[in-house]
């Protein structure tokens, strides 16, 4: 076990894990600094990788980080150490999301800590429509465990109010593809920072599959012009809603420690996962998500689960670009 703050190896270790984290439209909008003196290592948002269009309050970049966080924490535990995590330690530094102190060594393994670290480097986002059997009530029960862990709730609607989310997704969607805004934002994203392609086609990015269509079951209410969906389509998708009970900076992070605790989970059972982000990215339609039959609540996320491949790992920035040790 650890007796000491870590090295530079430990640390690329750590920060290697952090970055495996999904976030929206890949922006990776993280950056971490080591304070050598204390032990601490310094989570900060890059404003420079925020979404103006589709972001401006910054919840999406807020959750992004959180995923990072869970996933550091994770890496922590299954190399020694006991982190112990400050969110938004310094009200006056908005920039410092959160701050993880890394000297004490852990003195027990936390249940599946072994299992959600090698899960990190098989998490990978999968858009192509998911085949296989239901998920069984035993894992769902799990994600729901997973989430509540961590100050969220998870829930799974049902038939009808599944259709309603994956309408006002589709909504979103035809707006994301209408507002030049939100659709230059989306392309420079999908190919990076500076013009540099990412390999990842606009039509993937969100819940279609390769050729542009809903996984949802009233395929006809979203592309009229088709009167059935293939049979390989979802007829029955599994969404699933996280949410948080207040709508604050610190809930947000809440939130995205809360998704990559669920999805590591799903992926221990070889449960794929995609976000549907789109709906919360416009408030009327992100407000229109809650379900009034369960009281007050934030709707921060849809995930859509299912058995599918693997899928392929999204690029990711170096350690070296996101990584300050300030030596002391």
């Amino acid at each position: 076990m650890a007796a000491m703050a870590p090295d530079a190896a430990a640390l690329e270790k750590l920060i290697a894990a952090a970055v495996a984290a999904p976030s929206i439209h890949n922006t990776q909008p993280w950056h971490y600094r080591f304070r050598s003196e204390s032990g601490v290592l310094e989570v900060r948002a890059a404003p420079e990788r925020s979404l103006p269009a589709s972001d401006p309050e910054g919840r999406a970049l807020h959750i992004s980080v959180g995923a990072a966080l869970l996933n550091l924490c994770t890496a922590a535990r299954r190399l020694g150490w006991a982190p112990e995590v400050n969110l938004l330690p310094d009200p006056a530094e908005t920039g410092l999301l959160a701050a993880v102190r890394l000297d004490e060594p852990s003195r027990t393994q936390l249940p599946r800590t072994a299992e959600l670290y090698d899960a990190i480097w098989h998490r990978h986002t999968v858009r192509t429509p998911f085949t296989g059997p239901p998920i069984a009530v035993e894992i769902r029960n799990e994600l729901v465990e997973a989430a509540h862990g961590e100050d969220a709730v998870l829930y799974f609607p049902d038939r009808e109010e599944r259709t309603r989310l994956l309408h006002l997704t589709a909504e979103a969607e035809r707006r994301n593809v209408t507002d030049p805004e939100h659709r230059a934002e989306s392309r420079d994203w999908v190919q990076g920072p500076g013009g540099e392609p990412y390999g990842i086609p606009a039509a993937a990015l969100g819940p279609q599959d390769a050729a542009g269509r809903m996984p949802m079951r009233d395929f006809s209410a979203i592309h009229p012009a088709e009167h059935q969906a293939p049979e390989s389509f979802e007829a029955e998708p599994c969404i699933a809603v996280l949410a948080t009970d207040h709508d604050r900076p610190v809930d947000w992070l809440r939130a995205g420690l809360a998704l990559e605790h669920v999805l590591l989970t799903a992926t221990v059972h070889r449960v794929r996962a995609s976000l549907l982000h789109q709906a919360m990215e416009w408030p009327d339609l992100r407000w229109a998500a809650r379900d009034p039959h369960r009281g007050p609540g934030h709707v921060q996320i849809l995930i859509r689960l299912g058995y599918g491949p693997e899928g392929a790992r999204t690029p990711r920035l170096p350690v070296s670009e996101v990584l300050e040790a300030d030596g002391g």
